[in-house]
């Protein structure tokens, strides 16, 4: 029985997608459910499953193609499957790992939760790296995205990466077709210069506070949460307070009309191997220090595994980018439109400040507002900027609501 092989279906936001690239050939035999193919659109990369077991007969689209939702792009013939049946998957209970190994000198194998399997096949992640931190050794969920998040998995090389080996002769060039993703970031960002009278404040945080509380606290938080305390759940809760605080911030231009937005989804700017994304953490100001830092990281290596959602970067009321994990010491960033603003965040570097009277030495960050000063006024800029700042400065604040 001929079965076809088609596109999967896009939601509404997304028209076409590019079929980025084959893994399979005619006369290959796949199983149900093996990725046969990559479609890339201006968001993210769908991947396309074989629909049952068979051997590829015909493929119908080349690599390069535009493609619709829906789309026949290949076909696979059932009759030709291998005959030999395959082994049932052992089953495997979650709550109970193995305490030790049956017989032999060998190492017990790590259990692993179907949960943590799934994502480790899908990654293509070495089990074996990976510190358990469930019961007996056990590999949860969780220390599969901590471990990617650390950027120790495997990553696939893109069709935009040039080595120096692809350079030759005198003045050599190599001309590479940018990718959708690539091409939608351009436009977005050509969007916001054109559209949005786009103005950028700065000032400078002295970290030691929020370093010091980090420090004191870091391993009782990551031994109760799961995840490891970093700075940017700080940067996201002094961001939803100063928003409440200045609401034409978190606001919008809709035709003429200015749209307030009464709940706090913060995007967060995300490095992928296909360029920058931005998830959304949805209703930050709910979120928990630790429920920030954990999704935080899981958005973190799902980028790098091309597995973010297209729900997950959609919307948006602003935005925090980090270029100081770069080691940017000062920038401007770009508002992501139809948000009205978003911090930049820089390197922390000592410097000599004046504190009292005297000369001290602190580790100083530089932050950047940019905001559409359509919506917001100068003067509410620079004091939604200065609110940052003074959470920052004295995080208690945040914890204490004042």
């Amino acid at each position: 029985m001929t079965i076809e092989v088609k596109v999967p279906s896009f939601p509404e936001s997304v028209a076409d997608g590019t079929l980025v690239t084959w893994h399979k050939q005619v006369g290959d035999a796949v199983e149900a459910e093996e990725i046969l193919a990559d479609v890339e659109t201006d968001k993210v990369v769908f991947e396309v499953p074989a629909p049952s077991d068979g051997v590829i007969t015909s493929i119908l689209i080349e690599e390069g193609a535009t493609v619709l939702s829906g789309e026949i792009l290949a076909t696979l013939d059932e009759a030709k499957a291998g005959a030999t049946p395959k082994p049932a998957p052992a089953i495997v209970e979650e709550r109970s790992p193995p305490a030790t190994e049956a017989a032999g000198n060998s190492e017990p194998e790590a259990f692993i939760t179907p949960a943590a399997r799934k994502m480790i096949e899908e990654s293509s992640v070495d089990a074996q790296q990976i510190q358990g931190t469930g019961k007996g050794g056990s590999i949860l969920k969780e220390d599969v995205i901590n471990f990617m998040a650390l950027g120790t998995k495997k990553t696939a090389p893109t069709t935009a990466t040039i080595s120096n080996d692809a350079f030759v002769g005198e003045r050599p060039e190599k001309r590479v077709p940018m990718t959708r993703l690539r091409k939608r970031v351009a436009e977005r960002l050509l969007e916001s210069q054109s559209s949005a009278a786009i103005l950028t404040t700065f000032n400078e945080v002295n970290m030691q506070p929020v370093m010091a509380l980090r420090s004191k606290y870091k391993e009782a938080f990551e031994k109760k949460h799961g995840t490891r305390l970093g700075f940017m759940s700080f940067f996201v809760k002094a961001v939803c307070e100063a928003l409440k605080r200045f609401p034409e911030v978190n606001a919008s231009i809709d035709g003429d009309d200015i749209v307030y937005h009464g709940y706090f989804d913060i995007g967060i700017a995300v490095g992928s191997p296909r360029g920058l994304v931005v998830p959304i953490l949805r209703d930050a100001e709910q979120m928990s220090l630790a429920e920030i830092e954990a999704t935080i990281r899981d958005f973190g290596a799902r980028a790098q595994a091309g597995k973010l959602s297209i729900e997950e970067m959609t919307g948006g009321t602003f935005s925090v980018t980090n270029g100081g994990v770069f080691g940017s010491l000062m920038s401007t960033p770009i508002i992501n439109p139809p948000q009205s603003g978003i911090l930049g965040m820089h390197k922390i570097q000592e410097r000599p400040v004046a504190e009292n009277g005297q000369v001290v030495i602190r580790p100083m960050m530089y932050l950047a507002h940019s905001y559409d000063h359509r919506i917001v006024d100068g003067r509410g800029a620079v004091l939604f900027l200065v609110a940052i700042k003074e959470l920052l400065e004295d995080p208690a604040r945040i914890l204490l609501d004042l």
